[in-house]
């Protein structure tokens, strides 16, 4: 077995350099992950054919441990053969995204291949089944760069070993439990260094890395730095009267809408309930003087929205897109069933007994939930916030800032509630979504710049967060027992 210590070892008396491991918020990095799920996607699971010849080197070399060596032409012999017959069986190939390492190659200072390693799994998928598990191997593949694109040169297939003898226990408490599939994003020291989708899609199709889930009220923290990015670039003020730009016809008779600006709304003060369909009329109404104590609101959130759009004239899509999304590379972040959604990756929901529930598509945006994301794109979102999220110093410490006393050791920032009473004086900045099969959790420390956020499509949830947070999670043994 050719480890990748003893190809860099190869090159050092040469004027090849291959570099350490690179970081994987890194361009490159990115840009070979998205390459390796592409090309076996179209190549491997769908069968594309003319995509994998035109991304493959014509001396390619193909090293299995257990199916011996394949030049191109008996490589693409057996994918004919065994792997794109077209029988009722398909194998489908899908990367561990969270064991990728890239090592970059260079030749007198310019980058021109790259090494690629990490794990792989095999499953059998037949229409109406679930897929079944067949495989686990390692892989180091190196990628030539040629005239801007990348071509697969040399590959290496080896410890391959029957799945049934390691089931990962998450999978198992997933099956257990009657909630498909998981969504687990880690940052340490203000990095997002994991990544991990466990279980399907719909309890039959595995879930890839970048499996989209709805993530219900979790959409509030993504609208509420949006917000803050509006007000730091000097487009609107935190205590600006939103009246100016915005009355609900609701309220429109009752003068306390003029105490309504974005730094209540944001507080969870404004003195609506959660959503107006809730209450016996039907209809918005104050509940209590805005500015005086939090009640968490929905409608808050939808008030700001559209005091937003009316002064701004642009699209809270359009605005989260410029401030956040585009700059962070949230690709696959939106607030609705646009174009762009590609539903084939989709976590649909599950109620508590493993039933799956209706899939609604909604087509406008709403400020206090139904955001679709991945677990790489909420983790980086998360990673910027950890690390100032771009904001100003004043304005960041106000988002952290206790704004409102809840109880005893927890508090209301901007957008998030806020935790104290951990080891180390830490303090835990947190969110949660809940809708019917939607279950969800983002949580992140300023102090230690640590964080993680969970995302779970199913109902029947209490034992999948003991284990995770009581076991595995940083400090999340204290914050179960705060629950």
């Amino acid at each position: 077995m050719l480890k990748i210590s003893s190809i860099i070892i190869l090159c050092l008396t040469c004027s090849i350099v291959a570099k350490a491991q690179i970081d994987k918020q890194s361009s490159l990095y990115k840009e070979l992950k998205t390459q390796d799920s592409i090309f076996f996607e179209r190549g491997f699971n769908r069968c594309d054919l003319g995509y994998l010849e035109a991304h493959i080197s014509e001396d390619l070399k193909f090293y299995h441990d257990q199916g011996g060596f394949q030049d191109k032409k008996t490589f693409f012999e057996n994918t004919r053969k065994y792997i794109c017959s077209g029988g009722a069986q398909k194998p489908i190939r899908e990367v561990d995204a969270s064991s990728l390492e890239v090592f970059p190659l260079f030749n007198d200072g310019k980058l021109y291949a790259a090494i690629q390693s990490g794990v792989h799994h095999f499953y059998l998928r037949e229409e109406g089944k679930p897929d079944v598990k067949t495989s686990t191997a390692r892989f180091t593949h190196i990628w030539i760069k040629k005239n801007d694109d990348w071509q697969l040169s040399e590959v290496l297939s080896y410890d391959h070993h029957d799945p049934t003898s390691d089931v990962h226990p998450i999978e198992k408490l997933l099956k257990d439990n009657h909630v498909p599939a998981l969504g687990l994003g880690v940052i340490n020291n203000g990095k997002l260094t994991r990544v991990q989708v466990y279980g399907t899609l719909d309890t039959k199709q595995t879930a890839p890395y970048n499996a989209i889930f709805k993530v219900a009220s979790l959409t509030k923290p993504v609208f509420a730095l949006t917000v803050l990015k509006l007000i730091d670039n000097g487009m609107l003020d935190m205590d600006e009267p939103l009246h100016n730009h915005w009355i609900d016809p609701d309220i429109k008779n009752d003068k306390r809408y003029e105490k309504l600006t974005p730094k209540i709304v944001l507080t969870h003060q404004t003195g609506f309930p959660n959503w107006r369909y809730m209450t016996d009329s039907n209809k918005l109404a104050f509940e209590f003087e805005p500015g005086t104590k939090y009640q968490y609101s929905g409608e808050g959130f939808e008030y700001l929205r559209k005091a937003i759009e009316n002064k701004l004239g642009k699209s809270i899509e359009d605005l989260a897109k410029t401030y956040l999304f585009d700059p962070l590379q949230m690709n696959d972040t939106r607030f609705w069933w646009d174009e762009k959604m590609d539903a084939s990756r989709y976590a649909q929901n599950f109620d508590e007994n493993g039933a799956p529930l209706p899939t609604e598509k909604y087509y406008d945006a709403n400020a206090a939930a139904n955001l679709l994301t991945t677990v790489e794109d909420y983790g980086t979102f998360l990673e910027y916030l950890i690390n100032g999220a771009g904001l100003s110093e004043t304005l960041y410490q106000e988002l952290i800032k206790h704004q409102v006393k809840l109880r005893e050791q927890d508090y209301f920032g901007l957008g998030w509630e806020i935790l104290t009473g951990f080891s180390d004086a830490e303090e835990a900045l947190l969110h949660t979504g809940k809708d019917p099969g939607v279950s969800t959790l983002a949580i992140w420390f300023p102090k230690s710049k640590n964080g993680y956020l969970i995302f779970l499509n199913g109902d029947h949830v209490n034992a999948i967060y003991e284990e995770l947070l009581t076991k595995q999670l940083y400090l999340g043994k204290e914050l179960w027992e705060k629950r």
